[in-house]
Parts: C-alpha cells; sequence; structure tokens
C-alpha cells in the first residue's frame, strides 16, 4: 500500500511466484524475490518472502539478515523460530538454543512455539545431545490426542530422536502416530515405518520398462542367432 500502483503491481507478481515456486523450484522462487528486493526494499513483506527464498536454497546468513529487517520493520516475534534455525544452518546451534531461552518465545502463539521447540531440539542434536534432545520434545503438546498444523512434524521429530537413540519400538510407535496425524503428507513418515520394517518398494513403472528392456533385448539375440549361416548351411550352398 506504500508503494506507486504501478511498482506495487509489478512487486505483487514477483511475490506471487516466489510462493508458487519456493517449494518445487527454490532456486527460481529466489530469482524473483531478489527482483522484488530490488524494487521495494523497503516493504517488510518483501523482506520476509526474500528470507524465506534464501532460506529455501540454504543461503541461510543471506535469509537471517532478510528476516532481522522484517522484524525491525514489523517489531513482530513471529519470524524468531526459522531465525534460530538459520542459526543451526550456520553451524551455530549455541546460538540457537539461546533464542530459545529469550522473552520472545513467550509472545509467539502456539504454532510458532511448537516451531521452537522443533527448532531447540535439533540444535541440541547438532551438538550431540540426543537425550536432551528428546526431553526438550516431550511437552503437553506431544502427549494431547488433538491434532494441529504442527502435530504431525512434533511426533516425526520425537521419533527420528527415539530411532537416533536407538529405541526402535518406541520411534516405530511414534512414527505411526506421526502418520495418523500427517494428512496432507508433510512428512515421510510411511516411507519409515516401512524401512524399519524391511519394507522395500519398487517403482512398478520402471519395473515394466526393464521387462520391456529385457523382452526386446532377448528377441533380437533371437533374431541375430537365426540370421547367422552355420557352417553346415555354407556347406551346403557352395
Amino acid at each position: 500500500m506504500s508503494l506507486p500502483k504501478t511498482l506495487a503491481e509489478d512487486v505483487s507478481r514477483n511475490l506471487v511466484m516466489v510462493a508458487r515456486l519456493i517449494d518445487e523450484d527454490p532456486e527460481q522462487a529466489y530469482a524473483y524475490s531478489r527482483i522484488a528486493l530490488r524494487l521495494a526494499s523497503r516493504v517488510a513483506a518483501v523482506r520476509e518472502a526474500a528470507g524465506f527464498a534464501a532460506y529455501a536454497t540454504q543461503k541461510y546468513s543471506e535469509a537471517l539478515a532478510e528476516f532481522r529487517a522484517a522484524k525491525r520493520m514489523t517489531g513482530s516475534v513471529e519470524l524468531w523460530p526459522v531465525m534460530a534455525d538459520c542459526e543451526r544452518g550456520l553451524g551455530r546451534p549455541e546460538r540457537a538454543m539461546a533464542m530459545a531461552g529469550e522473552p520472545e518465545v513467550q509472545k509467539l502463539d502456539k504454532a510458532g512455539q511448537v516451531e521452537m521447540r522443533l527448532v531447540a531440539a535439533g540444535a541440541r542434536r547438532d551438538m550431540g545431545q540426543l537425550d536432551a534432545a528428546i526431553v526438550t520434545l516431550q511437552s503437553s503438546e506431544l502427549a494431547s490426542n488433538a491434532v494441529h498444523p504442527w502435530t504431525a512434524r512434533l511426533r516425526y521429530a520425537y521419533a527420528d530422536a527415539l530411532l537416533a537413540a536407538g529405541r526402535e519400538d518406541e520411534a516405530r510407535e511414534w512414527f505411526g502416530k506421526a502418520l495418523e496425524a500427517d494428512k496432507d503428507g508433510s512428512t515421510d513418515a510411511s516411507d519409515r515405518l516401512a524401512e524399519m520394517d524391511g519394507v522395500e518398494f519398487v517403482d512398478a513403472l520402471d519395473e515394466d520398462e526393464g521387462e520391456e528392456e529385457a523382452g526386446a533385448a532377448s528377441e533380437s539375440a533371437a533374431t541375430a542367432k537365426g540370421g547367422e549361416d552355420t557352417d553346415e548351411d555354407r556347406t551346403s550352398e557352395a
């Protein structure tokens, strides 16, 4: 709203492309975010979008700078968890842990606090503190039977930590609980369960193509063999 109409439209188009492409083609989304940033670097939404595009392409230092800029402009703390995760990406899990104890966390909504818990647990694992990571994830949100948008990811992270600690039976149980809550396929819990049970998936299309190739090869070999003259044939012709 602070931009002239034509400029606002140009910026908006680029932000729409960032949103459309960030999951399937993050590099292209990043390119669009840079255009928007060049056009309107003083708009908080642009800085936030640029941050997420940089984050998706693992440009964590750049992402952190953009998130900090957006936070300064808006005064909102909602980006705090992803800022902490950028610190993890930069190889600074201690800073991520310090952020988990800052007053900003108390200002987050429930989803943000769960996200911060996931980041903190990841930081513990980065530091080799596996048992502490498991304890960090143990919470009322984890124990609840209610399903929220973040439930599957929380249960999945807990299952993964348990498995890393060698607690396989518990891990299988929690991967199953994650799968129950995962309505939109945000995790690969089903694949992890199958892997634990020794199930190997084969792409039916690849299998059919392999059979077709094998059949074609056999047919070619038979044709080639049938077309060869034996010594006896050549003697008869002579």
